[in-house]
């Protein structure tokens, strides 16, 4: 309830309509994917591969592992309630987001063979 205060609070102060206020903001695209872990595969291990292989990229290690690009960024990690890698891309441009997300589930492919 406090963000939609928020909202409203910011939306009647700029004395705009929704669309308005929307068109004011950049358009950003995210691409959500996953992949299934098998129970032998070490996720610590393969986070610290991908870490290193991106070692130029400003990284988070926070929750899971998330690498900066430029204006863009990509965000692994694991799943509480299931074996799976979630990877989660953001971008300015949809194919882009999608890129880096096919990109990053590559490299991951190739850290658990």
């Amino acid at each position: 309830l406090i963000g939609i205060a928020l909202f409203l609070t910011h939306l009647a102060r700029s004395k705009k309509s929704i669309k308005q206020l929307r068109n004011s903001y950049p358009d950003y695209f995210m691409s959500k994917n996953k992949i299934t872990l098998e129970d032998h595969i070490d996720v610590k291990s393969v986070f610290e591969k991908i870490k290193t292989k991106y070692k130029s990229q400003p990284a988070s290690t926070e929750d899971g592992l998330k690498i900066e690009f430029d204006n863009d960024w990509v965000h692994l990690r694991t799943s509480n309630t299931e074996p799976i890698i979630r990877i989660y891309a953001e971008s300015n441009f949809e194919t882009t987001a999608q890129n880096i997300a096919m990109r990053l589930i590559r490299d991951i492919q190739e850290c658990i063979v």
